[in-house]
């Protein structure tokens, strides 16, 4: 009975140990099956579309989107997925699972305007770094600057506000621990201008999504910011003669320099206090014709438009700040073409 013990434990051992073998030497094989299981899933309003192992170049999912190459990608479980958690609500997802490294984070990243896209290359991005990543197409289909999707479409509206976001974290979070067997240690969300704001709202309605959240120049409280950029094209297409082309944006910033970069005793290009900064774009008007060296009366006028900020016209309530001095060269967002968000 001793020696029938004993084989049996030699022969688990051998088991167990051949199984680790198999796992660290041959992982894309060892995890396929497992992340090909994830299509039976069953999660609460969502069907799996696809899990499979992906590696290397994935440049045909290419959608145009900033960020860096999808190529040399680590071997990884790529899993899509559908959310409709009410009706004309379909939020697509995808979550990507590195095969081995995963450093027990989940990282869900953020869109850009009103993005109807999943941003892939900021997923590539993370997944190199050892993360679980998640990305949503915020419920509908479209590029940056198209807003069409929420015209008679109330509930794509809030997918876009705050749904789509919570919807895919809390699902993805659920991917990752089936895939992983366990879940994440860790969760965090990043993202920028609209992801900004994203990563703002889910701190403000969802607060246990994530333990951190980095919201890069968060595009938050919208109606007004949006009135801002009008106000800004307004004032710098009112007229051909108003428009600020680059030169005159850097003659502008030059003299904001001049007037407000030495005010904390370093002379450094940089304006440390801007609100405190008073500065006067008439010093840049030309005096005699316009030359490509000084700004027209027009052009100083835009200007001060731009540092005043938006008026409601019959209250003269101030509806949005103005951009500060020391900003001018970041002006060129809003010249020509047209900033097309506000399209």
């Amino acid at each position: 009975m001793l020696k029938l013990i004993a084989v049996r434990a030699i022969l688990y051992t051998a088991f167990a140990i051949a199984t680790l073998f198999t796992l660290s030497f041959f992982p894309s094989a060892a995890h396929a099956e497992i992340c090909e299981s994830l299509t039976s899933l069953k999660l609460p309003n969502t069907k799996i579309t696809l899990a499979r192992v992906e590696e290397g170049d994935l440049s045909s999912i290419d959608n145009g989107t900033p960020g860096g190459p999808l190529n040399h990608l680590p071997a990884f479980c790529r899993v899509a997925g559908t959310i409709s958690p009410v009706p004309d609500s379909v939020i697509k997802f995808e979550v990507w699972m590195p095969v081995s490294g995963w450093n027990h984070r989940f990282m869900a990243v953020g869109n850009g305007g009103f993005s109807g896209g999943l941003w892939y290359h900021f997923m590539a991005g993370a997944v190199r770094q050892g993360y679980a990543v998640a990305a949503t197409d915020t419920g509908h289909e479209g590029s940056v600057p198209d807003a069409s999707f929420a015209l008679g479409h109330p509930e794509k509206l809030i997918d876009f506000g705050y749904r789509s976001v919570h919807e895919m974290t809390v699902k993805s979070k659920a991917i990752v621990a089936t895939f992983y067997d366990t879940p994440a240690a860790k969760s965090y969300w990043d993202g920028c201008s609209s992801g900004g704001k994203q990563g703002l709202m889910e701190a403000q309605r969802y607060p246990d999504d994530f333990d951190g959240i980095i919201a890069g120049a968060p595009a938050n409280n919208w109606e007004p910011l949006l009135a801002s950029s009008i106000w800004i094209e307004q004032a710098t297409h009112l007229t051909a003669a108003s428009r600020l082309p680059n030169g005159k944006l850097a003659i502008l910033h030059q003299a904001a320099l001049d007037a407000c970069d030495a005010s904390d005793g370093v002379k450094d290009g940089v304006i440390r206090d801007s609100l405190s900064c008073h500065f006067d774009p008439a010093v840049t008007q030309c005096k005699g014709a316009d030359t490509s060296t000084c700004l027209s009366s027009e052009q100083v006028e835009a200007a001060r438009k731009i540092y005043a900020g938006p008026v409601n016209p019959r209250t003269h309530e101030k509806i949005f700040p103005g951009l500060e001095p020391g900003s001018e060269i970041t002006w060129r967002a809003f010249a020509e073409p047209a900033f097309p968000i506000d399209r």
